[in-house]
């Protein structure tokens, strides 16, 4: 009883940490948004906002997240690979939003910050059998998770950052998406995986008050694909 009320109060405090941290770190952001040119300027009918508005939101959501990160979560050989794919994604999403790179280009940095995780441990093993007439229970991939691995990751990836469209959505969703991990883990006392989800919420939270309709600042792809990263390999 203890343990788990210890394990609770982690969780708390990662995810307050988090959403201070990112809340603060967001005006800062802003400005260095302004400094370097990464601002969303209205050009076509497409676009709802009206005015020019800053991008590059993403930065303050994984500031948060890292803080929080390495307060309260026990960094194994695992963690260590995600978060260094974690940042091979928030840098090609910094540039991304400073000045627009080729899509193929970033397809390819996707695969290679997939691949971090993937070679180092963090894989999909099995599938359920759909076939529930099937004696056996499960698909085991073999050879076959680590290529399945990072198509899950890399499509996760870009599912947050094509809902990136409307005020609030992608991180409305990601928050969503990373408690209701959160909750799972806890039942199933998968403790570090639930510090880690705190911390996403706590820093998608902590800049919600910016990105809400009308906008003051967008996440940009960096906090898009990060976030997607994130759910995707924790998930995992």
């Amino acid at each position: 009883m203890a343990f788990q009320t210890q394990s609770v109060a982690y969780v708390v405090l990662a995810l307050l940490a988090a959403l201070v941290v990112s809340f603060l770190m967001t005006p800062v952001v802003k400005s260095f948004a302004y400094k370097v040119g990464a601002i969303d300027v209205p050009k076509d009918d497409r676009r709802m906002h009206k005015k020019p508005i800053p991008r590059l939101g993403g930065l303050a959501i994984f500031f948060g997240f890292m803080v929080s990160i390495l307060l309260f979560v026990e960094i194994t050989p695992e963690m260590r690979s995600i978060l260094l794919g974690a940042v091979v994604i928030v840098v090609l999403g910094v540039v991304d939003d400073i000045m627009a790179l080729p899509a193929m280009l970033k397809f390819v940095i996707q695969i290679v910050a997939a691949l971090i995780p993937a070679l180092s441990g963090v894989v999909i093993q099995a599938f359920s059998n759909p076939n529930i007439f099937s004696d056996n229970l499960y698909w085991v991939l073999g050879w076959l998770s680590i290529p399945f691995t990072v198509l899950w990751i890399v499509a996760i990836t870009n599912a947050v950052n094509l809902i990136d469209g409307l005020d609030g959505l992608a991180d409305g969703v990601s928050a969503i998406s990373a408690t209701t991990v959160l909750v799972i883990a806890l039942m199933a006392s998968e403790i570090q995986v639930a510090i880690v989800m705190a911390a996403l919420v706590g820093a998608c939270v902590g800049f919600m008050p910016y990105n809400l309709n009308p906008a003051k600042m967008f996440m940009g792809d960096t906090g898009a694909t990060f976030l997607g990263y994130i759910l995707a390999t924790m998930s995992i």
